[in-house]
């Protein structure tokens, strides 16, 4: 029978929408409802009848009022609204506007760009009736030109701009980050930086023609990556400290991260954002990466854990591989240690059982204690609920020192001594992947030298089962067969070294279809020498229980210090938590 996982995102609830839909934000409003904004149309991204709507839903999620248009449809385009709730009940949405209802646009190229939904006034409305009807009126936010601006086709005459950045309150004032883009071309936005507008008295004024607005960082440019020229979807929290800290995406197979000490006037250096200061760089591609904070301080980061700099290789042929390999997500849990935010290992959050879907532009919700995410795959927008305890082993991860009971289906501990040639233990039966089930092997080694060697195998005559092998690049790699079919992946290169004790966490995702390693307490990425860290393997495998019997050579079992198999996937936080405890005598 196949397993309900929450994590499918075809488990989710359906939002409305008329054909497109995109940025499905959502404020708890105060009649108790919930209130989301989406961006929409009856045809593609980028087709002249999109507009902005709202949503309703009085029962947390579970159904949603026909949309409530806050733009007619286009042409003139309105695009990318995102919502901010006042605490006077009001809500805010800002946007993007083709006010003067431009057809076409210049590139730095002969030809003509017909897409025209990132160009115009950042603009916004209002409703004080819990988004059931919105002003009439549309309001304009004067945005500061920066030197992309004057450099771009029109010489700063038309601006060409959107935000993904759900507003937030930092000290009282309302911030709301955008990409300002430079030009147009292959890939669509060739060239772009982030600035943010400000206003201190939003939340205050209730004539919305009399609120004031700032442009930010002070000076002539905005935030940009470290090595290329695009650098966009920039967005914000407020740290406890009074900081802020901005994160966003690049096509140098990193996202970028900034701090501002001073209320986004200056900011630190663009840099690749990382685990922790000093530490390894966070993964991901030219997709949507979003920080929240939750009410408990802490935060989250969602991100696809995969990437290559893509910034010197792009061409009219792939310009849109940047774009791709948007499913699965993953998700860290950050924590405030000496002002900087430290990421934990990451969780696959949300999946599609389609690995060419493309999962993107979420928004979190906390309502009495329980946590929902929206997202879009841009022609349908769901809702869906987080296992809690999923965040609070993000959030917990670095104090987790304990070994998990649950689905431990086989162990072999370092107090076993063998004077055996060679051990065969009985392996229960771990069920068919293709089911949705999953595996972990986890196990202490210390190898007197890397070289091609069996560490385990469960693979009868047939050739049915699983291997856990070491290679000679320093790598251990899992092979799996269930007689119809073999899949294989394996670790990061040079995580082992010879005479050294590690820590080995091998998980068989049978949702997703992933292999993944974790090891000494980190989730493998792919490092320098390739894109992804983790692997598919065939949607139609079934069983890789094998002879049901381990066997390990005598030579190995001088190698494997302890051995446990769960008929379950660990999370990651478990297998941090199972290195933290060390090895159990």
């Amino acid at each position: 029978m196949k397993q309900t996982d929450w994590r499918n995102i075809a488990t989710g609830v359906e939002l409305p929408k008329e054909g497109y839909c995109d940025q499905p934000y959502t404020v708890i409003t105060h009649d108790g409802n919930w209130l989301c904004v989406m961006t929409t149309g009856k045809g593609e991204e980028g087709d002249n009848d999109q507009h902005i709507v709202a949503t309703i839903s009085n029962d947390q999620g579970l159904t949603w009022s026909p949309l409530i248009e806050i733009e007619p449809p286009g042409p003139p385009e309105s695009s990318w609204v995102t919502p901010l709730l006042a605490p006077s009940g009001r809500v805010y949405v800002f946007y993007t506007y083709n006010k003067d209802n431009l057809r076409e646009v210049k590139t730095r190229y002969s030809w003509l760009h017909k897409r025209v939904d990132t160009l115009g006034e950042f603009a916004f409305k209002y409703s004080d009736d819990h988004g059931r009807t919105w002003s009439k009126q549309r309001f304009s936010i004067p945005v500061r030109h920066f030197q992309i601006d004057r450099m771009n086709p029109y010489e700063g005459e038309v601006r060409f701009f959107w935000s993904v950045c759900k507003p937030i309150v930092h000290k009282g004032a309302v911030y709301i980050g955008l990409a300002k883009v430079g030009s147009f071309g292959d890939g669509f936005m060739e060239s772009s930086e982030g600035a943010f507008v400000r206003s201190d008295n939003l939340l205050r004024e209730n004539d919305p023609a009399r609120v004031q607005w700032e442009t930010l960082p002070d000076g002539e440019t905005g935030l940009r990556a470290p090595q290329s020229a695009v650098a966009d979807e920039h967005n914000l929290v407020s740290l406890s400290d009074g900081s802020l800290y901005c994160i966003y995406r690049t096509t140098e197979g990193y996202s970028c991260h900034a701090y501002s000490r001073d209320d986004g006037h200056t900011w630190t250096p663009p840099e690749h954002t990382v685990y922790a200061p000093g530490g390894p760089k966070i993964k991901h591609p030219r997709a949507a990466t979003f920080v929240r904070k939750f009410s408990n301080g802490h935060y989250v980061l969602w991100f696809h854990h995969h990437g290559m700099n893509w910034a010197p290789m792009l061409t009219s042929n792939n310009q849109f591989l940047p774009y791709a390999d948007r499913n699965p997500v993953w998700l860290s849990g950050g924590r405030e240690r000496n002002g900087y935010i430290h990421w934990s290992q990451p969780e696959i959050i949300l999946y599609d059982e389609d690995p060419q879907t493309r999962i993107s532009y979420p928004d979190f919700i906390e309502a009495n204690g329980r946590y929902y995410i929206t997202e879009t795959q841009k022609s349908l927008a769901r809702i869906h609920e987080i296992d809690a305890s999923l965040l609070d082993g993000l959030w917990n991860q670095q104090d987790l020192r304990t070994i998990a009971s649950a689905g431990l289906s086989f162990t072999l501990d370092a107090s076993i001594e063998d004077e055996g040639a060679e051990r065969n233990l009985l392996l229960p039966d771990l069920g068919d992947l293709c089911n949705g089930t999953g595996f972990s092997i986890d196990l202490w080694v210390d190898f007197a030298e890397i070289s091609p060697r069996t560490i385990i195998d469960t693979r009868g005559t047939n050739g049915i089962g699983f291997a856990l092998a070491s290679t000679q690049s320093g790598t251990v790699q899992l092979v799996m067969n269930d007689g119809r079919t073999e899949s294989s992946w394996s670790s990061d290169r040079n995580l082992l070294q010879p005479h050294s004790l590690h820590h080995v966490v091998i998980t068989v995702d049978g949702g997703p279809k992933l292999i993944s390693f974790v090891i000494d307490g980190r989730l493998c990425d792919g490092g320098s020498d390739r894109q992804f860290g983790f692997g598919r393997f065939n949607r139609d495998m079934r069983n890789v229980t094998g002879s049901c019997q381990i066997h390990i050579d005598s030579e190995m079992r001088k190698v494997v210090r302890s051995l446990r198999i769960y008929n379950r996937c660990l999370r990651t936080s478990e297998a941090v938590g199972h290195f933290r405890a060390g090895l159990q005598d």
